[in-house]
């Protein structure tokens, strides 16, 4: 696996845990950017919003749209990833003790 990958996978940790620490497991993808900037993944707009139509691909949360602002909400699955409980190719599993 390349860094490029690396980063990708860690990003995707990053928002599921960002979702798992928010009021009824919500956030909006411009929050969510600005946390992923705070961790130290800087991307752009475009890139939040792909990996979180990923996230959704794959089970993880779920996406709406009102009034053009994507919103996300973590599943059970989601929860279990995020916390480490379950695996996904493609998302970066939590180190023990974070």
């Amino acid at each position: 696996m390349n860094f490029a990958e690396h980063l990708t996978h860690d990003r995707r940790l990053v928002l599921l845990r960002a979702l798992a620490a928010a009021a009824q497991y919500r956030a909006n993808a411009f929050l969510l950017r600005r946390y992923c900037d705070a961790v130290g993944h800087v991307v752009s707009a475009d890139r939040i919003e792909a990996d979180l139509a990923w996230l959704g691909e794959q089970g993880l949360l779920s996406l709406e749209r009102p009034e053009g602002v994507t919103v996300a909400t973590l599943s059970a699955r989601g929860l279990d990833v995020a916390e480490g409980r379950a695996t996904v190719p493609g998302v970066q599993r939590p180190q023990p003790g974070n």
